[in-house]
């Protein structure tokens, strides 16, 4: 192995010489490169180098080509200012080329030991491009006979083909080729129309760059669409010239048409050939067929609207019992960014768009539907950033505010509401400052379908607040009663650990009643005993214990929390809570405290005595505030009693 690398080095001999001859790096640097390259070339020579090696190594040869380009410009500027001229010393040596060739050759080893890294291939071929190195071509070839499979490879060799080599027929060679390894691919298939729609919109350019025809293949949506409302309402128009109408297009004209529908047809076909395989390679891909239309509309084909009405009765046929087609249709007709200053245009998109998800759920009444619909719906009505508030468009607001109203009551006679919807549909409410209504549909929910959600439990127990608060930041006693009966029902049904959120309202809202809070804790002790305690997470029980202590101070929560470790399983949870409650006083001088965190040590310890890091603290414990025979008997029976000491170690004790 040393023999290898001192090889190696040693054919770095004439490009070191050649640096140091021409003044950008001194002897002490060259020999801090040597230093360095020899350490990275023994990392490549291990019995089992990591790919990391290899990059470690490619950054460094990168980052010191460039600090010597950047040396290279610097001398010569100093020469320029000297009065010396610089073509013979800017003439290209030994050195200039090593460092890319060096950083090829480690690329080279890289992707032969670990051939089946895509993304190193990626990195190498990459850093050919960038270098525009003569290899590329090899690389392309390496990188696809030993991932045949992957359309990444053969859509950047077509690229590279088409773009940097100008050779179209290479390129339609390479994606045909691929296309027949991959016929599943998406990304595949559409970057094969791409490149040939661009191939063909090149060869009208240059029709057009020699006068010999006119326009693009590409489409402009916005006039597009202008054009299309001017014929739908040409009735609205009238001719200033009659006998223009009747008048029949001139020859030049019919022959700038004819060239025109030339690449226009071929484009047509063309699209159609590879729609047509790519469906039957992939038949049940709805997004394949979404991206060809999104082509089909970006660009100008003769026939297009034959062609795009095809598309979309198959898309209908084939799709019409997945919600994201019924979506991507409605969002279709609506497409705010091609009518943006045409008011009229857009309502009856808009109305068109509606029309659609109502035939959706129709054809599809499911709860994925009707929250498709809901979201449409509410990006109408809410603000858009920088939009301007006129008379016209508040009302149609006030419209699509009642049609989602009719949406939320029509999925509920449907079966279609979900936990989910049923929360929207109150939320919306509450933000349309319908407080009242919020809290009658909550009710209705919270009691009839929906009785053991506890996130409408949640929002409706919010909004109960939110009303007895609303007119005096002090409810009164028949409020107070009111709220706390709601959250007894669920309370006493919901466990612990799924109505956590409501056990926190609760105290929280109830914290300065003193009546309402004592029989919170009661319930609290109920809930307990019947669930046990937590050993991790959310804790009850630790919750109340804080609460109490920062409400009455540390006697009453020592006696709330004894109640709660008098409980069959209290949780490993109340246990630290509590050893920290009464370690933090111990640490101030507190005997009593000190003395009540041993007690709570010991009897956490009879349950959990092969918890590790309950043994650690209390040793912590012992070490800090007790003396060395206590801290080394409490050492001794954790090394006694636990089954694995292997992470105990004294010092971290």
């Amino acid at each position: 192995m040393a023999d290898v690398v001192q090889y190696r080095l040693e054919r770095m001999v004439n490009e070191l010489d050649d640096l140091e001859r021409r003044g950008l790096f001194t002897r002490r640097e060259i020999a801090e490169i040597v230093k360095q390259r020899r350490k990275f070339e023994y990392r490549l020579k291990r019995p089992s180098p990591l790919k990391q090696d290899y990059l470690a190594y490619i950054d460094y040869e990168t980052q010191l080509n460039s600090l010597r380009r950047l040396r290279k410009k610097s001398v010569a500027r100093e020469l320029q200012k000297q009065g010396i001229e610089t073509k013979k010393k800017s003439k290209k040596s030994v050195s200039d080329f090593a460092g890319v060739a060096r950083i090829v050759d480690i690329y080279r080893l890289a992707v032969m030991r670990f051939k089946g890294d895509i993304d190193l291939w990626f990195r190498y071929l990459e850093f050919c491009r960038e270098r525009r190195h003569g290899r590329m071509n090899k690389v392309l070839a390496q990188a696809i006979r030993f991932h045949p499979k992957v359309p990444g490879l053969w859509i950047y060799a077509a690229a590279w083909e088409f773009d940097h080599n100008l050779n179209v027929a290479a390129a339609r060679a390479l994606m045909q080729k691929g296309l027949r390894l991959c016929p599943t691919s998406e990304d595949f298939w559409i970057e094969y129309l791409r490149m040939e729609l661009t191939y063909l919109n090149k060869l009208k350019a240059r029709k057009v760059a020699l006068g010999e025809d006119e326009g693009t293949l590409s489409r402009d949506k916005k006039v597009a669409h202008e054009n299309q409302w001017k014929v739908d309402n040409s009735e609205l128009f009238m001719s200033l010239n009659d006998k223009t109408e009747n008048n029949e297009p001139s020859e030049e004209n019919k022959e700038a048409t004819e060239k025109t529908d030339l690449f226009r047809d071929k484009s047509l076909m063309m699209l159609v050939t590879v729609y047509g395989q790519a469906i039957e390679a992939l038949p049940s891909s709805f997004a394949l067929r979404r991206r060809f239309f999104e082509i089909l509309e970006a660009v100008d084909l003769a026939h297009s609207t034959e062609m795009r009405d095809q598309i979309l009765s198959e898309m209908k046929r084939d799709f019409s019992k997945e919600p994201e087609y019924w979506d991507w249709l409605a969002r279709l007709e609506y497409d705010p960014e091609s009518m943006e200053e045409m008011s009229e245009v857009m309502t009856s998109r808009t109305q068109r768009a509606v029309e659609v998800y109502e035939e959706a759920i129709k054809v599809l009444p499911s709860a994925t539907m009707f929250n498709l619909y809901e979201k449409f719906l509410l990006g109408l009505i809410v603000p858009q950033k920088g939009e301007n508030q006129n008379s016209d468009i508040d009302t149609q607001r006030a419209t699509y505010v009642s049609h989602l109203l009719l949406v939320y009551e029509k999925a509920e006679k449907m079966g279609c509401i979900t936990e989910d919807l049923a929360c929207q549909h109150v939320s919306f409410y509450l933000q349309q400052g319908r407080l009242d209504e919020a809290r009658k549909l909550a009710e209705k929910f919270c009691r009839e379908k929906f009785s053991d959600s506890i996130q409408l439990w949640q929002l409706r127990v919010s909004l109960e607040i939110r009303h007895v608060t609303r007119d005096s930041p002090s409810p009164s006693k028949a409020d107070l009663l009111s709220v706390f009966g709601i959250l007894k029902d669920i309370l006493t049904k919901a466990s612990v650990s799924k109505a956590e959120s409501l056990w926190l309202m609760a105290l929280k809202f109830f914290a300065n009643q003193k009546e309402h809070f004592g029989k919170l804790v009661e319930s609290s002790i109920i809930a307990s005993a019947k669930d046990g305690g937590s050993d991790d997470g959310f804790s009850l029980s630790s919750a109340i214990v804080n609460f109490v202590l920062q409400k009455d101070g540390i006697q009453n929560a020592r006696e709330v929390y004894k109640r709660f470790l008098s409980l069959p399983h209290p949780g490993l949870v109340l246990y630290r809570n509590c050893i920290d409650l009464e370690a933090n006083l111990a640490s101030g001088g507190d005997k009593d405290s000190l003395i009540n965190a041993r007690k709570l040590y010991e009897s956490a310890l009879t349950t959990y005595s092969q918890n590790e890091s309950l043994w650690q603290n209390y040793y912590r414990l012992e070490t800090k505030m007790g003396t060395s025979e206590t801290a080394n008997a409490v050492y001794w029976r954790a090394r006694k009693v636990l089954k694995d000491t292997s992470g105990l170690v004294r010092s971290d004790l």
